[in-house]
């Protein structure tokens, strides 16, 4: 049975620069689609927007950028939401569905600073500011003579606070620099061998309430099924290890065809310890392949590992 095209949709964003810019590109996407269609955006201000001082893993985790908007969506007063899937929690709750994940842009973390072109230039104590774990992970792990400071914000905040000289450099996102006109901001692009990409990162998803399959239907032409099969299999590698921003984790997969190669890490937040996995196989097998890639996490004592972060974040 044909649906009928939407007449109407209103979508759920947060309000910075670039949250807005992901929800005018869907909303493009979509007017193609459906040209007949009125399209409004609903901006909206999360409570990860408004606690800046604390990190992520203190006050709530990922969920804090997500609720206003999914509450919108159960009140009817929305009809999606649009996410960047690296701020999305692994567990999506019941009720709700990522029903679509738009083809990933540049997953790789990028370097953005005035005075230096790598993390090998920086000098003993140079202060590099990340709001990840898993970035901090990494940069203790090789650079130990760094110092990690916390970096809340937007992506205009975090510029600004490098800009007036808080930090020697800062590591980011690329897709949100390329996304929003900013690609010379980039000295430095960290490859996935040096700095292991979040699950999910430069993933676009877009989230509806369960009880509105028309909606699915007409959003399914913006699913991008490799994207969406290698997201997939990350967030399920994430969610087997407790999907906490409280956990350095990195998971990360590319398909090619019908091969998929899927790469992990978990660490302590120092660096010290480190436990790393590769599979190899295909998109049909993916959840063999992740639970191949738990196996060999946990006979590297991620367990452990995990037990001594919580154990550091509870302190």
């Amino acid at each position: 049975m044909t649906i009928a095209a939407p007449e109407k949709l209103i979508i759920a964003t947060r309000e910075s620069r670039l949250a807005l810019w992901q929800a005018e590109h869907v909303r493009t996407r979509l007017q193609a689609l459906y040209p007949a269609c009125r399209i409004e955006l609903l901006g909206m201000t999360t409570r990860g927007d408004q606690i800046l001082d604390r990190s992520l893993s203190k006050v709530g985790g990922k969920g804090l950028f997500v609720k206003e908007l999914e509450t919108a969506m159960e009140e009817g007063r929305a009809d999606l939401a649009v996410h960047s899937l690296k701020d999305m929690p692994m567990e999506v709750l019941p009720g709700f569905s990522l029903t679509a994940v738009l083809e990933r842009a540049d997953p790789r973390d990028a370097l953005v600073s005035s005075g230096f072109a790598s993390l090998a230039e920086l000098p003993a104590g140079a202060v590099v500011g990340t709001s990840s774990l898993r970035r901090q992970a990494m940069i203790a792990a090789r650079y130990p003579h760094l110092v990690v400071q916390p970096l809340r914000g937007n992506l205009d905040t975090r510029l600004r606070k490098l800009d007036q000289g808080d930090y020697a450099a800062i590591i980011l996102a690329a897709a949100g620099l390329q996304r929003l006109g900013l690609p010379e901001r980039i000295r430095a692009y960290l490859e996935p061998e040096q700095s292991l990409p979040a699950a999910g990162q430069g993933a676009m998803a877009i989230e509806i309430v369960d009880t509105r399959p028309e909606l699915a239907g007409w959003l399914e032409p913006l699913n991008h099924l490799p994207t969406a099969a290698a997201v997939h299999a990350e967030r399920a590698v994430s969610r087997a290890f407790g999907g906490s921003c409280q956990i350095p984790l990195a998971a990360y997969a590319t398909v090619n065809g019908q091969d998929m190669h899927l790469r992990a890490f978990v660490a302590t937040t120092d660096g010290r310890r480190v436990a790393n996995a590769s599979v190899h196989g295909s998109i049909g097998s993916a959840a063999g392949l992740v639970s191949d890639i738990v196996a060999q996490l946990t006979a590297q004592d991620a367990a452990a590992i995990l037990a001594q972060c919580l154990a550091q974040a509870e302190s």
